[in-house]
């Protein structure tokens, strides 16, 4: 093969496999817009993330926002379901191994006072603080389900 066939064979596997992979962008908070409710994303421990199985990400400036939308799209589509974890602001993590709380004490930007946890102990410990209720992704979902 020429050289620069095979030069450019690698460029575009490389580039083709670059542009379709599935993991989440990254949230520019104080610029993003959320794509449920066109909200400017500034919280960083309520934001949320979306990637889809061809690797489009659709950024959300709440847990709330991304759950409603869930209602509006076939999720067998999305390959990632990503919340910012309430106590390391900006870090998403997994949604659906999450532990989800509702504290009246615990504002979120849509106002259903939802937040996301890495573990359960570590929502527990919130809500020993802040008395609320405590939510795995499934119930999350059929809570939202309209």
């Amino acid at each position: 093969m020429c050289p620069r066939i095979f030069f450019w064979s690698c460029c575009f596997v490389l580039l083709g496999s670059l542009s379709c992979s599935i993991r989440p962008q990254p949230i520019n908070y104080g610029l993003d817009a959320c794509h449920y409710c066109s909200m400017t994303i500034v919280d960083q421990q309520h934001a949320a993330q979306i990637v889809t199985d061809k690797g489009k990400a659709f950024k959300f400036d709440a847990s709330e926002c991304m759950l409603n939308y869930l209602n509006e799209i076939d999720t067998n589509e999305v390959a990632l379901f990503m919340v910012d974890d309430y106590n390391t602001p900006g870090e998403l993590l997994d949604a659906t191994k999450a532990t989800f709380f509702i504290s009246k004490d615990l504002p979120s930007p849509m106002g259903e006072f939802l937040s996301a946890f890495a573990s359960k102990e570590a929502a527990q410990r919130a809500q020993a603080e802040h008395q609320g209720e405590l939510f795995t992704w499934e119930e999350m979902q059929s809570k939202f389900k309209k």
